[in-house]
């Protein structure tokens, strides 16, 4: 089966959500900075009904009405290995925290690796359900989103445990 895609509303703006065999393979905002260069990878617009469309749409709709912590979608991120050692390092990171780059580094053996994670997270192909925005600087600041930073802090605040809680994200 081709690659297709919906194009869905949210908070932050449209999201093109991308699937071939039954998986999300992209989960795009309108301002990423690494889009995928090839037409083919968004083939043809398909039915909102169509799987697995119809539960990313609900779950982004749970999620956005902070209704929905933790996604379960089938993914298909395209990506060299260590790509995909980075992403399952995000998707690990729990609602309403946040690690640094040096944290992610750290976690997969060389505090050296930072910047390459940093790389590996502005890439990430499945914006907000592969929680990159979860990702701050080492000073607690944000930097580097694809999306924009004022996403980044839409996301963040979203997430933000209630007063009293743990604390601040960022």
């Amino acid at each position: 089966m081709s690659p297709r895609h919906v194009v869905l509303p949210s908070p932050v703006g449209a999201l093109t959500v991308v699937a071939g065999k039954g998986a999300i393979t992209h989960l795009l905002m309108d301002a990423a900075k690494y889009r995928p260069a090839d037409p083919e990878v968004f083939g043809p617009e398909a039915s909102l009904d169509e799987a697995p469309f119809a539960e990313t749409a609900s779950q982004l709709e749970a999620y956005f009405a902070g209704e929905l912590r933790e996604f379960d979608l089938p993914l298909a991120p395209r990506g060299d290995d260590f790509h995909q050692r980075v992403w399952a390092l995000l998707r690990a990171i729990p609602y309403g925290e946040t690690r640094t780059y040096g944290d992610l580094a750290r976690a997969l053996g060389d505090r050296n690796l930072a910047q390459a994670v940093g790389t590996a997270n502005g890439r990430n192909p499945i914006a907000v359900v592969v929680p990159c925005h979860r990702v701050i600087g080492s000073d607690g600041s944000l930097v580097g989103y694809a999306g924009g930073l004022d996403r980044k802090r839409f996301l963040l605040a979203l997430e933000e445990p209630p007063a009293g809680d743990v604390g601040r994200l960022f």
